[in-house]
């Protein structure tokens, strides 16, 4: 029976190996259209600092534990795509977003994570080191979950899911979902619980990204009949003028030709008059 729940465990934790390495590279198709733009302003650097500073925990939390192997592995592949990441996000970020973002390091990747290291090593006994290291592994992951949250008040605001890719929100939620198993067949409590909300946020925003994806094509939509008028008024326009102008010819015209006539009559007057 506890081989059977290895095994199950060891299904769900290559499964979630494999999913968090696609929720890794998930963000890509984002870095791309920061790239093509040559800015990263409208988008957030909170979770993928957040991410960074969370696998770098789980990982100094896997040393702590035995046999969590695959815990080790997708976090440092992890540790290495978030850098990238956000080193690709302070290239192309204003001035404003790069200060930001470079003092969110400081705070949570310099002194944060060395305080953790230092604070467990030499304050906490060997023997409860992993708990309380699993502890704040687990609140931190349940930011990790929630700091798409500033990114779901956007797309609320805006009704534009511009600034949420789907496949982030798809491959978070069948991650949770493995990883939750994984948890609870090895029965780690710190691994199972913060995938709960991850599940939670993740149907969250897919349901959200499903109900805005086609506002902004409405709102286009809406504007062509206006585009349409405006253009029909402005093609109408310059052959009202025409008409115009060629009837104010025509008028000219004959007015001569009647001052014409007129000359010719007060002529032949005069002449008449002479000859008398």
């Amino acid at each position: 029976m506890a081989s059977f729940s290895e095994e199950w465990a060891l299904a769900f934790g290559l499964l979630g190996n494999i999913l968090s390495f696609m929720v890794f590279l998930s963000p890509i198709p984002t870095f791309y259209t920061i790239y093509k733009k040559k800015t990263s302003e409208g988008y957030q650097s909170i979770p993928y600092v957040v991410a960074l500073f969370s696998a770098m925990l789980w990982i100094f939390y896997a040393f702590l534990k035995s046999n969590a192997t695959l815990i080790i592995t997708i976090n440092a592949f992890g540790c290495f795509i978030e850098t990238i990441y956000v080193c690709f996000y302070l290239f192309y970020a204003p001035k404003k977003l790069r200060v930001q973002t470079l003092k969110m390091i400081a705070l949570l990747i310099i002194c944060g994570f060395g305080f953790i290291v230092v604070s467990t090593i030499f304050l906490v006994k060997p023997s409860r080191r992993a708990m309380v290291v699993g502890w704040i592994c687990l609140i931190f992951s349940l930011c990790v979950f929630v700091a798409p949250l500033c990114i779901l008040r956007k797309v609320i605001q805006t009704k534009s899911v511009e600034y949420m890719p789907f496949l982030l929100s798809l491959f978070l939620t069948l991650s949770a979902v493995m990883w939750f198993f994984y948890g609870l067949l090895i029965k780690d409590f710190n691994v199972a619980a913060p995938n709960v909300l991850g599940f939670s946020f993740g149907l969250v925003q897919m349901a959200l990204y499903v109900k805005y994806k086609n506002a902004g094509k409405m709102s286009s939509k809406q504007k062509l009949p206006e585009t349409v008028v405006t253009q029909v008024v402005e093609l109408e326009e310059p052959k009202n003028s025409d008409h115009i102008v060629k009837l104010n010819e025509a008028l000219h015209s004959e007015n001569i030709r009647e001052a014409s006539k007129n000359d010719e009559i007060n002529n032949d007057g005069v002449e008449g008059l002479q000859q008398k």
